[in-house]
Formats: C-alpha cells, structure tokens, sequence
C-alpha cells in the first residue's frame, strides 16, 4: 500500500465527471454522447490503463448495452441452472432440494440434463464472462443511461430471487440460530445447533458445532422468523436480502450525488460487479444489511448530521463487528471539531441501546469471531503469503503478522491526508487481504467506499481483488489445481484448519 503522489489524481478523474443538478438528471434519461469513459483510466500513466482487449471493446457504440445484456443473461443462466435439479451449484441440495426450496423456475427447467463436471465448468465460464462484461460497462460508462442501468439492476434482482442460495448455507444458517433462540429458547451465543438436532431446519444447516457468530442486532431481528413456516421465513429472508440490496445501491446512488458526481459510475461499480451478483445476491446474505446502515452513516455525515450518522453506523456494527473499522475515519471525515465530537457522542448514544439489548437478550456473551477466524479458505491472502515464505501456509504466527499488519495500516491511513472515503477504503481493503477465512462476497465491503471515493487506485485495486477471488473461487480452478496434485491446504496448518471445519460442521452420532 503505497502513498500515492497527488498529481496523478486530477480531480476531473476522481470518481465520474462532477455533475450539476441539471447534468445528473440528464443521465438518467439521455445517453450521454460523449466517447468511452476510462473511469478506471483516467488521470494514470498508459501502463495502468485497462487492458487493450478490454478498451477494443468499449470502443463499439453499442458496447455498454451488450455488456449489461451479458451480464443479465449469464445471471439467468446460472439461476435457471440452480434451479432445474440438484446440482454443485447449490450446496446440500443433493441430499434435499425441496420444491419450495428450488423455486417456481423448477417447474419450467426441470428437464435440462444435469452433469456435475458440465456444470462446474459452465458456472466457472459464465462468471468470467460476466467480469469481462463489468470491466467492459465500467469503460464505456458514458455511453450508458442511468435508466438502462436502472432497469438491468432491477432485472438482475428478480432474477435472482428466484434461485436458491447458493455457494454457502448461510441463509439456513441463519434461520437455524433464529430459531434456536426465538424457538428453543436456547441463546445462538451459547448453544449451537446440534443442540437442537431435531429441528427440522438442521438439515439444511452447516455450522452445526459453531456458536453464532453474528451480531446481537441481527440475531434479535431474525428471532420473529423462527416462528414462521420455514419455507415462508426462507423466502421472506431472499426478500429481504433483495430489498436490502437495492437500498444500498440508492444509498450508492445518493452519496455519489451528495459528492457532486455521476451516479453512474459508482452504482455500476457495485451492482453489476460479478461477485456482487452471483455471490453476494445469488448468497442472500446479512452483509446488505451491515452496509446498508454504514452507507446510510456517510450519507448522514454528508449532510451534515453528524450525531445520526454515528449512531447509525453503531447498526451495522451490531450487524457485523467489522463494520467498525469505519468510525476513525468518520469521526476524522470532518476537519471541525465539534463536528468531530458530534460523530463521537452519536456513536456513544447509539451504542447503548444496542448493548442495553444485547445484555437483555443474551447476557454477556458475544458473538463467537475466535473460532472461525482460526479456520482458513485456500486462497486466502494469509496462507497464500505463508505458502510464498514456507511458513507452512497459513500458520498461526501468520495470522497474528497480518492482524499487526491490519492494525498498522489502519493507523498509517489515520495519519494521512487526503480524501477519508479513499482511506477507508484501503483499511476495508487491508481488513479483508488479512482474514484467513476469505469468502468472495467479502469483497462488496470494499466497493462502496471504492465507488464514492477519490483513489483511482483503490479502484484499480477493488477491481483486482474481484478478478482474484473469481479465478480462485471458481470450480474450475480446484478441478486444475486437484488434477495437477496441487492443494493450498495441504499443509500440517491446512490440514487442521480442515479438520476444525469438518468437526464444526459434521452430524452428530
């Protein structure tokens, strides 16, 4: 992470053209005739601009409306695959793959023929494509309306909440802890769902061994589901999750307007973001609730209400703790003082009430982050470091360097000058290149801060972090990688990194 030089970053480049009211009303119902945008270009020298492959095709007139049109249809695709039967797309669902859970698509492509080897590498493809496409938009942005934009999200978003979860379990994850507390009456803190194994929701779990770790707010909230039928609470959580996405892309939409800059540019930054799509959407998963709260909170702070956008960040630390690394940079976000101090107070009064509930509801205890920050993906950026350097990946005195590291960088950027969005975003950025348990969804923490801020280099690195967890995190890579002997797991650390996960997750007796 290197300081980078002001005269490289006009502020012409900074995140879109700065836009009067006029302007930005005027995207969202004319395309702009303007060539190309360059927004990942602009401002750097010709060795950092895109990649000529990818500047060729943004040359076409019709360049921006293909790549949504790719983006939409490989959407589809994976969805209308997830849903004909069970498949290695959607994890458990070849030992229970219920109607309800398949969705009405099931109805409609029941028939496709079903190939496991087939269909890991079509998902692998179709992803890449779909980040071609997104690099493709983001270079002929100018090109495009903000309705054309629009109206693609909003299709992607129907879309998809007619698939079943998929990758993870975390949606059965969460209605299982929801219900062992709002149901069984049994805190998610201190008991584990194996302690409730006739629940008929265990089935579709996989933490069974491993205390909740989400937060108390989040907890609380979901408890009313376990009351609920589970096929009704499952599909008022995809609901939700949709609902919850498209209120911080319009939060996106708002800040960027706030700063005086195209809406464009950062909503497709985030939104048609690959990662954002297949696995963050496609995941159904509580992380759009943490960042709506913390978009909220900049927007607040960018309207000058100071006290509210501290208290309103403390909601989505209560979602997820990580949420917090934000506060130091909003409280420094303001040069004034007393602004300073109203950050401050708002953030201590919203605290309370939260800690009030969490101690009413659940005691003492906290969310349990220790054990599953023990355990480690491949292609985490811990254990690929431990792996470079022989430490036997990633190794526990790794772990501990890049927690050091986290804090380092942290203080570096509190130090700085500069844009405190941009710095943000590079500690969201250092947080997430130092967890062990690296998931690709990780990555949408990251693209709002890099969306809204000034660093074209944040950017640039937002965009290749995405690029990285696609090609590490698709089947095909473990298929190569397998056939080849090689495995970044297999290590002594690796190998009980495994084993901890498995005796977390396996069926008791």
């Amino acid at each position: 992470m290197t300081q980078e030089p002001a005269p490289t970053e006009p502020p012409v480049a900074l995140a879109g053209p700065t836009l009067t009211g006029a302007s930005i009303a005027a995207a969202g119902t004319a395309t702009a005739p303007a060539p190309a945008g360059r927004w990942l270009s602009l401002g750097l020298p010709s060795r950092l601009r895109s990649p000529h492959w990818i500047r060729k095709l943004a040359a076409h007139p019709r360049a921006g409306r293909r790549a949504l049109a790719t983006i939409l249809a490989g959407t589809a695709l994976v969805v209308v695959y997830s849903t004909a039967s069970a498949n290695p797309i959607i994890p458990g669902s070849a030992t229970f793959f219920p109607p309800w859970d398949s969705g009405p698509l099931h109805l409609i492509f029941r028939w496709l023929p079903v190939n496991t080897r087939a269909i890991q590498i079509g998902f692998s493809v179709v992803v890449v494509v779909m980040l071609g496409a997104w690099l493709v938009a983001l270079e002929c942005l100018r090109t495009i309306s903000m309705r054309s934009i629009v109206l693609t999200i909003l299709a992607l978003h129907a879309v998809v909440l007619l698939a079943p979860p998929g990758q993870l379990n975390d949606v059965w994850n969460y209605l299982g802890y929801a219900r062992l507390g709002g149901l069984h009456h049994l805190s998610p803190y201190t008991h584990t769902m194996a302690d409730e194994i006739r629940d008929p929701i265990y089935r579709f779990s996989s933490w069974h061994h491993l205390s909740s770790p989400y937060g108390p707010l989040f907890t609380a909230l979901s408890y009313p589901l376990a009351w609920l039928p589970i096929w009704v609470a499952y599909w008022l959580l995809k609901l939700e999750a949709m609902l919850l996405s498209l209120g911080l892309i319009a939060l996106v939409y708002r800040c960027a307007r706030q700063l005086g800059r195209d809406p464009r540019y950062a909503v497709a930054f985030l939104a048609l973001n690959p990662i954002y799509v297949i696995y963050a959407m496609a995941g159904f998963h509580n992380d759009f609730l943490m960042l709506v709260a913390l978009v909220g909170s900049i927007s607040l702070l960018l309207d000058h209400r100071d006290r509210s956008a501290g208290a309103v960040l403390m909601l989505a630390v209560a979602v997820k703790f990580s949420a917090v690394l934000l506060l130091p940079f909003l409280i420094l976000g303001e040069r004034n003082r007393n602004r300073r101090l109203d950050v401050l107070v708002g953030a201590a009064l919203g605290a309370l009430p939260l800690v009030a509930m969490s101690l009413a509801l659940f005691g003492p205890h906290i969310p349990n982050l220790s054990d599953q920050s023990t355990l480690l993906t491949p292609f985490s950026i811990p254990n690929m470091v431990g792996l470079v350097i022989g430490a036997d990946g990633g190794a526990p005195w790794v772990l501990r360097l890049a927690d050091v590291a986290l804090v380092a960088a942290v203080v570096w950027l509190l130090r700085r000058r500069g844009d405190w969005l941009a710095r943000a975003g590079w500690g969201t950025v250092a947080l997430i290149a130092s967890l062990s348990w690296l998931v690709p969804w990780y990555v949408i923490w990251a693209l709002p801060l890099a969306a809204l801020g000034k660093s074209i280099r944040l950017r640039r690195v937002a965009v290749g972090l995405t690029v990285y967890l696609v090609l590490t995190f698709m089947p095909i890579t473990g298929l190569v990688l397998y056939k080849h002997g090689l495995n970044p797991l297999n290590t002594r650390v690796g190998h009980a990194s495994s084993k901890l996960q498995k005796m977390l997750e396996e069926f008791p007796g």
